[in-house]
């Protein structure tokens, strides 16, 4: 316990989505916040949607170990990041490790209990928010871990981790949330959410009044509303009704405040997705006016891939190289092999159409598609053939 108070002064704990480790610019956002969304990923539903998106597509593509340019699958790096422990698969690992990303902006890989040096054995993941970095002349020399179930503390020195941290402007150690920004719009949602809740449950409204010039008693109240409500309720559609004389129906309406709660939803979500990286296709939300081709679907799917994922999973591997293979001085290096991602490959018949367009303008031999298909050869497949389109014109 000495250590926490001896450093708190110098030293903030990781803090969770609107605070930042510097307090100088914490004070800048409204406090409100830390009340009203304590767990973003919990409490707002879109938050949850973006994260779970950009994990299960990052795991798709498989992380493989090559050395001299040949891809291993039995060395015990391999291995390693195949099976990182007894209870995680890859998958797992590269889910969690995008999640924690997403959501904190750093992610923590741990070598484990029995680690002591060189290659690790194990890999864990980490929660980010029990890390605690001590610092001394500039430079971390330990981290304190608190685990969420006993509460203890226990000391990891930084040759026991990789840090994966985006770039954080107040505080250089560590990570910072991608939500940090977004703030207002999140609480602005949990707010009208409440809002629209409470609509519904406590201050719902009637969906029309019977109005009336006549004098009614109690009684003749009751035994109007119960007729009406016998006849015309229910989810009862296309009735006629029949109104007594000096009796009219005015439909009500929610009030323009209400239905502007919707409007700002809309813009708050598109606002997170941009964040994101998400393009509206691939989180399933059809514009009303925009088409329903597939090729603007797909297009939205492959971007999601180019502008996205493949600039995370480069950052990934950047990290790793440097944290991994070059401190441990290892001739093997990592990379994600994107071959298998069905977004980021052509359709047949697109192209079958830039083959044959290669073909006819002599940019590639018959051979040369056969071989990049993987099919056999054809013995005249050498020589171009022209096109009888085509004639050939003199320099002159």
């Amino acid at each position: 316990m000495g250590l926490f108070s001896k450093k708190k002064d110098k030293q903030k704990k990781l803090r969770s989505f609107t605070e930042i480790n510097n307090e100088t610019v914490a004070d800048d956002f409204s406090v409100q916040e830390k009340k009203t969304c304590t767990d973003p990923y919990l409490q707002h539903a879109w938050v949850s949607v973006c994260i779970d998106i950009l994990t299960r597509n990052v795991a798709r593509a498989e992380f493989e170990i090559k050395k001299n340019g040949k891809t291993e699958s039995d060395s015990k790096l391999a291995k390693l990041f195949m099976y990182p422990n007894k209870n995680m698969c890859r998958f797992d690992l590269w889910k969690q490790t995008c999640a924690w990303w997403s959501l904190d902006g750093e992610a923590f890989w741990w070598f484990g209990d029995d680690y002591c040096c060189g290659i690790p054995t194990e890999i864990y993941i980490l929660n980010p928010r029990n890390m605690q970095h001590v610092v001394d002349g500039g430079k971390i020399i330990k981290w304190v871990y608190t685990e969420g179930g006993t509460g203890k503390p226990f000391i990891i020195l930084p040759d026991e981790i990789i840090h994966f941290k985006d770039w954080n402007p107040w505080n250089e150690y560590r990570g910072v949330s991608p939500l940090v920004s977004l703030g207002l719009e999140v609480e602005q949602d949990l707010l009208a959410a409440k809002q629209n809740s409470g609509l519904l449950k406590e201050g719902g409204v009637p969906k029309g009044l019977l109005k009336t010039d006549q004098i009614l008693t109690e009684t003749e109240a009751e035994i109007l509303a119960r007729t009406w409500d016998s006849k015309y309720g229910h989810g009862m559609k296309n009735r006629v009704a029949v109104l007594g004389k000096g009796t009219e129906y005015q439909p009500l309406t929610f009030s323009p405040d209400v239905l502007k709660l919707y409007d700002m939803k809309k813009w708050n979500l598109y606002t997170l997705l941009a964040k994101y990286g998400i393009p509206p296709r691939v989180a399933n939300i059809q514009d009303s006016k925009s088409s329903l081709s597939g090729t603007d679907t797909d297009s939205q799917h492959r971007a999601f891939w180019n502008f996205t994922l493949i600039p995370l999973l480069k950052n990934f591997e950047q990290i790793l190289e440097v944290q991994f293979f070059r401190r441990f001085n290892l001739p093997e290096t990592g990379e994600f092999n994107l071959n298998n991602i069905p977004e980021l490959q052509e359709s047949e018949d697109a192209q079958s159409n830039r083959d044959i367009a290669e073909i006819n303008a002599g940019l590639k031999t018959i051979n040369d598609v056969l071989r990049e298909r993987g099919e056999k050869e054809k013995p005249w497949g050498d020589s171009w053939w022209k096109p009888n389109s085509v004639s050939e014109i003199d320099s002159e």
